[in-house]
């Protein structure tokens, strides 16, 4: 969430805006969240629906790979963000500051060209990940209907198609009645209850596959995964790079860093409580993409979520899929609100520039709050996949937030505090995301386009 994005010192007087003036412990941010606290918003920004697709990268690329690349993520987001964190007490006319905004960084570095683009790129990525969360909940309630894999939802499969068991209703209710009043809520530390509970449903979640794939292997149904890639499952070994973005996507939560450390008294605190969030979250990743590729096999897919529904001829109880799948949606709704704030905020300033602070006018606040729902409800219903959109814009938007502007930063070094070895492994870290976005977007494109002429051949016979 980025505050408005200006450069110099009025960017320092903005950014030191607490969300909502009567919760403000100051005129500089640093309020009485706890480190606890902290860590649960963290790592809900972290736990999304990336974690679905971890099976499938697993599939991909083998278990050793897979759980490489995620320790290497996990790596350089702690990396990124100690970034971040550093040029924050600079970030107002080179005087230090208590708090500021990746925007703000980025104005300070690049001017308001640079902090408009980032605040483009957060919306994008989070106005996506968003209609991905709204889908996600309907195809576990409701089913899916489009993206080559129908199945019915949980309330389908206990009463029937029915008109309030359809994915319209469903969702209508959910916005309203469950999202509404909790992205209504101002303050983010006011979210570390449902922070704490999500990532609880997340464990659960993870629990629940264990349960799942001892009971396969009870039952002699699981094989053992591949520790390394099967080069001769692919056309090309460049689409083992087609699951570095999915990882990448996994771990981008950068712009959730500020709104949450505003509300810490130290920067050390944030610093703790992201290396905490990215280990528990990296172990979560490793732990369930693990299960479900031990499960599933190579029949794991996309989204993993369809193979408990189908239990992929597990024999496992549908009342252990069905929980799976709830608890996970669950996880979601209750992360949905900590994306909103980053969405909303960031809308904001794109389309009210030079606007007092989105927490300083509740009409404001409320009636974009309103609009922002109704645009991702009316997405939801109208996109019946997501895993196109997920793999693109892991590619892109994502990994130039979490890897490429924190490193430009370090580059551009305004103020010249960054070290030869800072410098050094921010080019290395800008390299590495071109380079595998590069060819994961070349991968994906020639792989849609040998589906289209393959699925034209058949066709034509």
């Amino acid at each position: 969430m980025t505050p408005p994005a200006s450069t110099g010192q009025h960017a320092g007087a903005i950014d030191d805006e607490p969300l909502l003036p009567e919760f403000s412990a100051g005129g500089h941010g640093g309020g009485g969240a706890s480190v606890s606290g902290a860590v649960f918003n963290v790592s809900t920004s972290i736990v999304g629906a990336g974690i679905m697709s971890i099976p499938a990268a697993m599939r991909v690329l083998g278990v050793v790979p897979a759980l490489f690349l995620i320790a290497a993520v996990a790596a350089l987001a702690d990396v990124s963000v100690e970034f971040m964190l550093r040029y924050t007490g600079w970030a107002a006319g080179g005087k230090k500051t208590k708090g500021t905004s990746y925007a703000g960084i980025m104005g300070d570095a690049f001017g308001r060209s640079g902090a408009a683009v980032l605040n483009v790129f957060i919306a994008f990525t989070t106005a996506g990940t968003l209609v991905v969360y709204l889908i996600i909940i309907g195809d576990v309630m409701s089913g899916s209907v489009g993206g080559g894999d129908e199945h019915a939802g949980v309330l389908q499969e206990l009463f029937g198609p029915q008109w309030w068991t359809g994915r319209q209703f469903v969702l209508l209710v959910t916005a309203v009645f469950v999202l509404l009043p909790l992205v209504l809520r101002r303050r983010v530390d006011s979210l570390r209850f449902t922070s704490a509970i999500s990532i609880l449903l997340a464990v659960v979640f993870m629990l629940i596959s264990l349960g799942i794939a001892l009971y396969a292997l009870f039952k002699g149904t699981a094989t053992m995964p591949r520790m390394l890639p099967d080069f001769s499952r692919f056309s090309s070994p460049f689409e083992l790079f087609t699951a570095v973005p999915v990882i990448v996507v996994a771990f981008t939560f950068h712009f959730n860093v500020h709104p949450i450390r505003a509300e810490l008294s130290k920067t050390s605190d944030m610093k703790t409580a992201v290396r905490v969030s990215l280990v528990l979250c990296a172990a979560i990743y490793a732990a369930v993409g693990f299960l479900g590729y031990l499960l599933f096999g190579d029949a794991t897919m996309a989204d993993v979520l369809a193979n408990f529904v189908r239990s992929s001829g597990t024999g496992v109880p549908q009342a252990l899929n069905d929980a799976a799948r709830l608890s996970y949606a669950l996880h979601l709704v209750l992360v949905f609100p900590l994306l909103l704030f980053s969405l909303r905020v960031n809308v904001d300033e794109l389309l009210f520039p030079g606007r007092r602070p989105l927490a300083a006018d509740t009409r404001r606040f409320v009636s974009l709050t309103t609009v922002l729902m109704a645009v991702l409800y009316a997405l939801a219903i109208a996109i019946p996949s997501i895993w196109t959109l997920f793999e693109y814009s892991g590619s892109t938007f994502a990994v130039t937030i979490s890897l490429i502007f924190p490193g430009a930063i370090v580059l551009r070094d305004v103020h010249g505090i960054a070290k030869r070895k800072d410098k050094a492994l921010a080019a290395t870290m800008i390299v590495l995301a071109v380079v595998t976005s590069s060819i994961a977007i070349a991968s994906n494109i020639m792989s849609s386009i040998s589906d289209k002429v393959r699925g034209g051949h058949v066709a034509s016979r």
